[in-house]
């Protein structure tokens, strides 16, 4: 055992007893004059409506955060009580850094000390309300994967899995840690294991900072005492639990070291939840026996909410009682608790060289052992890209749903267009099976939208406090959507070349074939960008396919490029299905040996294809004679490149067509990550 003086305000001492492994408390978080004010209009029920005179402005400002202050100390749970709308969510998010500094109001400091937004994000955990987590993953497959973005590369692979087990006893996981996560689709573990490991999650890298929106929310009462006893031993491991809760029970309650209870942004009492009893009963208003303390404020909060006072009475009282509290018990001790911390940069050091796992290296400005990133960028990409093949690879569903789809399209593009010919009317259908074909691909990758969103959310968990970067997350879902794509494109090439009779052979199929696969790939980034732009399923499906009917629209295909309005060549330029739909098109025509249209071919789509053969030479003779041209049956009329004239496809050449079609979904794979870049802040204006 060693025995360590500290120092502190006059002749107050404490003795740090450590015994192997624990240390001295360093850390207390105080918070002051928290305020947060946001405009709210007032909207009429139709969109436009006549400006009247004298009528004021629609704009009112709602006070949510009114001048709250509390502390918060290490190997302590503080939970925030209140009814819906009270301010509780809101508090959580302005001590988290979850709301704009611009709008927030007061001080946040952690050992006297104003947080670093870069250092707080690699010091704490956000647990969200919503268990946000891959459903075929294991319990312990979810942990070790968190455990290998939040722990650095210099903790080996048998300590993070050390980690992990300890971290699956302390949350009582064990039973369910080789059981699936689940989801409406597959059965997995129960609501109050699956919140546990949402917990978990996030307490991987054992954080000094842990932030919770109603962890006991949705959970029965066994399930949500669990929890509690949970955060409880997190704290006890030496961290600052901060929790929002709705009603917590009388056992949870015992479980809680400090309670700020609100209403209306304003606090109500802040103190120990054992004082409970005797605040309400100075109050005038007495806890009956064998009644919940907190079901009991809530009520009389609820009551006099109804009243033409409000809470002011209360909020008035609290600050007297506050006062004489301390004066009983001999003055407050925040001063000389928080001159007793040590300086922010020497806690962290302190707290990790005693054992506590946050990220070790080079980094911020508060201390040198905190980094951004607990990871280089390659380690993100590989763990990122076994992740998402890991669930992928147990929903074969989604997989084979869309390989149907290409499978069925490519066998009824061949029964329609069997082996066509060279005649005119083969040259129409040639057309119309590669727009269909094409057309399709971009379909079939919208469909991607809803697992784009889906993950959508999990990576903004996760990035919002630095297990890794946004661009490994980009990139690691780039590469594992090519075998994916790979497939898809060889399913379709193979039905659907040599059953049409495409042209240009061994060659020719092999260009048809990167052709696909190019359309696949920008069609793909293009699903991606949408669901990085629109967050809700519905509008970013519908919006999706609207986009790529008006790609088809405008692709040349139904009007070509000379006879589209002025107004809509922007659009053609713009359209995905354009390039591979001209590359595969002067695949098919630019042969110099092949004609389309012969002489006595000439007749075939007008009313003059029911005249004798003989009549029919002797019209292409007159005709010739008055072109100043020999025109017989055999005479070619339309080349190959003619047809390429007639749909305006004249600027760019096959490869060319393909390059930029490969550019476009570099292009939005880029827009993709500018929208997660800056569309997914987590914070509130």
């Amino acid at each position: 055992m060693e025995i360590e003086e500290l120092p502190c305000e006059e002749h107050h001492q404490i003795l740090d007893v450590r015994i192997a492994g624990s240390s001295y408390p360093p850390f207390v978080l105080s918070f002051k004059n928290l305020t947060y004010d946001v405009k709210v209009s007032t909207k009429s029920g139709f969109p436009f409506r006549w400006k009247q005179p004298n009528v004021s402005s629609g704009n009112t400002t709602k006070s949510l955060l009114r001048g709250i202050s509390g502390e918060a100390k290490e190997g302590e749970t503080m939970a925030i009580l209140g009814a819906s709308g009270s301010g509780k969510s809101t508090l959580i998010d302005a001590l988290a850094n979850r709301i704009s500094k611009q709008s927030l109001k007061g001080s946040i400091t952690l050992n006297g000390e104003v947080l670093d937004s870069d250092v707080l994000k690699v010091i704490s955990a956000y647990v969200m309300q919503d268990d946000l987590l891959f459903p075929m993953l294991t319990v312990e497959e979810t942990l070790m994967f968190s455990a290998e973005f939040r722990l650095p590369r210099s903790v080996s692979k048998s300590k993070k899995k050390a980690r992990v087990q300890g971290l699956i006893d302390q949350l009582g996981l064990r039973n369910a840690g080789k059981t699936v996560i689940g989801d409406e689709g597959h059965r997995g573990v129960s609501g109050g294991e699956r919140r546990r490991v949402s917990i978990g999650i996030d307490i991987i890298h054992d954080p000094i900072l842990l932030f919770l929106d109603e962890p006991t929310s949705g959970l029965d009462s066994a399930s949500a005492l669990m929890v509690v006893k949970v955060l409880q031993r997190i704290a006890e491991g030496g961290s600052i639990v901060i929790m929002s809760i709705h009603q917590p029970s009388s056992r949870i309650l015992g479980l809680i070291d400090r309670l700020i209870i609100l209403s209306q942004g304003r606090t109500l009492y802040s103190g120990s939840p054992s004082n409970l009893p005797q605040f309400f009963s100075d109050f005038g208003h007495p806890i009956p026996n064998n009644e919940n303390p907190s079901e009991f404020a809530l009520d009389l909060i609820r009551q006099l909410e109804g009243t033409s006072s409000g809470t002011q009475i209360l909020f008035e009282f609290n600050k007297t009682w506050k006062v004489s509290s301390m004066d009983d018990n001999g003055g407050d001790d925040t001063i000389s608790n928080r001159r007793c911390t040590l300086p922010l940069k020497d806690a962290i050091a302190k707290s990790i060289s005693l054992g506590k796992l946050v990220s070790g290296g080079n980094g911020a400005n508060h201390s040198s052992s905190v980094p951004s990133f607990a990871n280089p960028f390659y380690i993100e990409l590989m763990v990122l890209s076994k992740r998402l093949l890991t669930n992928s690879r147990r929903m074969p569903a989604k997989f084979a749903v869309r390989l149907g789809t290409i499978t069925v399209t490519g066998i009824v593009l061949a029964t329609m267009f069997w082996q066509l010919d060279d005649s005119p009317a083969g040259v129409q259908e040639r057309l119309g099976c590669i727009s269909i074909s094409i057309a399709t691909i971009f379909f079939n990758c919208i469909t991607e939208v809803p697992t784009f969103i889906q993950e959508r959310y999990i990576f903004m968990r996760e990035t919002a406090y630095n297990a890794y970067r946004r661009s490994s997350y980009v990139l690691a879902r780039s590469l594992t959507h090519i075998p994916l794509l790979f497939n898809l494109s060889v399913t379709l090439s193979l039905i659907t070349f040599w059953t049409v009779g495409l042209a240009s052979g061994v060659p020719g199929f092999l260009f048809f074939f990167v052709t696909i696969l190019a359309s696949f790939w920008a069609g793909s980034s293009f699903a991606a960008f949408i669901s990085g732009l629109i967050p809700d399923v519905f509008l970013a499906f519908v919006s999706g396919i609207a986009i790529v009917s008006y790609f088809l629209f405008l692709c040349g295909f139904l009007v070509a490029r000379d006879r589209l309005p002025k107004y809509w060549l922007w659009f053609h330029y713009i359209s995905l299905v354009k390039y591979p739909y001209e590359a595969i098109l002067q695949n098919e025509f630019l042969d110099p040996t092949k004609c389309f249209v012969l002489g006595v071919q000439l007749f075939d789509q007008s009313a003059l294809a029911t005249l004798p053969a003989p009549v029919k030479s002797e019209l292409l003779e007159s005709l010739g004679r008055v072109v100043g041209r020999n025109i017989t049956r055999s005479t070619c009329l339309t080349t190959g490149k003619d047809i390429l004239k007639q749909q305006g496809i004249v600027e760019l050449s096959k490869w060319k067509c393909v390059w930029v079609t490969v550019a476009w979904g570099f292009f939005f794979r880029i827009l993709f990550y500018l929208t997660l870049l800056f569309g997914s802040k987590n914070k509130r204006k």
